[in-house]
This record gives structure tokens, sequence and C-alpha cells, in this order.
């Protein structure tokens, strides 16, 4: 099966050997990817409406993978056990209602090695919430297809309760105990990949690691050089186009669009030579 480029890239972050749980799995493409290329052995597919399941049943018997691809409707993580599998994929869907998802099951989230996210909106609020409960960026990507630029991660969750505790979001869970994130020794050097920077502890990321990605930023991401560049030429044309206004809306907007420029230059500053 041929990917488009954003799902390739979100399917070269999961660790080859893992039992997969792809999470508003859509068509099943991700899956069926997975295990006819060899890289898992079985995946279970995930959907929250009855359409894009059926039409993933098809695409699964399409490929004669019905028996290594288990399909449930699934409300994000609920038919999920702990155990179930390495690497949960959340991907194609709106940083808000990923970050509900994880909240909502903690002690399913704890259970896994690996998450691999691909957010469609508001993805410094998705690496802020997952730094302040302390899972460990393993790699980041951002690709661009069709003019839009996807950013997506590759996490692991802490392992020491903090996140996974018993019962759903707020139920006898222990209150983060650090800023950032806190890796575990063995998990960090076991699971870092090449190219992706040495874990530290803690690893704290300033304002625009969290924006932009601080592994993007050390590796110097060609993509993410093009991003910014093209966010900057934005922001400059906008400003442009309010000289000569005044007024407290239009003083408001200047500040608002001079601040974003800050850490947009702040960015760029990692590419310079």
């Amino acid at each position: 099966m041929e990917l488009s480029g954003r799902l390739q890239a979100v399917a070269s972050l999961v660790t080859a050997g893992h039992r997969i749980a792809d999470i508003g799995t859509d068509h099943a493409y991700i899956p069926i990817f997975l295990v006819q290329e060899g890289r898992s052995d079985s995946a279970i597919a995930m959907d929250v409406n009855e359409g894009p399941l059926k039409k993933a049943e098809e695409h699964v018997k399409e490929s004669g993978m019905e028996g290594r691809i288990e399909l449930r409707l699934s409300d994000g993580l609920e038919k999920l056990e702990p155990g179930e599998a390495d690497t949960a994929v959340i991907a194609g869907m709106g940083g808000p209602l990923m970050l509900r998802i994880l909240k909502a099951y903690p002690k399913t989230v704890g259970s896994l090695r690996e998450l691999v996210l691909q957010p469609q909106s508001e993805t410094a609020k998705v690496r802020a919430f997952l730094l302040e409960e302390g899972f460990l960026f393993l790699r980041e990507e951002l690709v661009k297809e069709d003019g839009k630029y996807y950013p997506m991660m590759k996490v692991v969750p802490p392992h020491d309760g903090s996140f996974g505790g018993p019962g759903k979001d707020g139920e006898n869970r222990k209150e983060p105990v650090r800023q950032g994130i806190q890796p575990e020794k063995k998990d960090a050097e076991d699971n870092r990949e090449p190219g992706c920077g040495k874990p530290e502890t803690p690893d704290v990321w300033d304002e625009t690691e969290v924006r932009y990605g601080k592994l993007l930023l050390e590796m110097r991401h060609p993509v993410l050089r093009e991003y910014l560049l093209r966010e900057e030429a934005i922001r400059l044309q906008i400003l442009d186009g309010l000289l000569g206004q005044s007024g407290e809306r239009i003083t408001g907007r200047k500040r608002e669009l001079e601040e974003e420029l800050e850490y947009i230059r702040k960015g760029l500053k990692h590419y310079a030579v």
C-alpha cells in the first residue's frame, strides 16, 4: 500500500516489531502498511465512527490482513486495555481532541512503550502538555504536503505512575513532580534515535522550542526553516498593511505580531552559519 507523504512520515516513527493501536484509524492505511511491510506483526485499528470503520474493514479485507489487524469501534482509547499495544498512533486530529483522549485514559497511556502523535492544530499546546506530564521526546518530524505543514512526534510516557496512575483522569492520580521531562535513564538510552540529541534530566524547553519543536530546531530541519521563513514573511506583510493605522485594536495587533516575529527569529537563529 502506498501512503501519502504525511502518513509515510507518521509510519516511519513507529518502532519496528511493536504491536500497534491506531486511534482514529479512518481507512486503516497506517496499520495495513505497517503489517504489510513487516514493521509490525499485528495491529488494532480503532475509530469512533462506524462509517470510517466500515471502510477500514473493507481495506483490511482487500489487503488480506483480516487475521492480523483487528477493528474496534472505540471513542479514543476506550476499548484498548493496558498492555494490548506497544505503540499508539494518534494522527490527523486536532490538538484539543488529542489531549482529551490522552487525559481520559492515563492508565492505558502509561502502559504504552511509545506514542506517535500528529496533531492537526495547536501543536505547541500538545508539546507543552506532554512536557509538563513528563513524557520523553524521542523524535520530531515535519512534513510539507499540498502546501500544508504537518508536525509529528514520537514520545515515551512516564512509567513512574505520575501520568498512568489507577483509574481515569483525576482518580488516584499523583501530581507531576517536575517541570518538563524527567526521562527514565534506561528508556532514554535505549530509545533515543540517532540524530535526535541526547536525553537530559530535566529536559526543559523554552517557549521557542515549545512553539516549533526543540528536536527540529536542534537538527536544523530544512522544512522547519522553510516554515519559519514563510511565517516571518506573512507577519511582515500584515505589519506593512497596518502602517499608518492607529487605535487600541491596531496597537494590540501590532504588538502581537511583533511578539510572534521575535519567536520566529529566535527559531531562525538555529540556522545561522
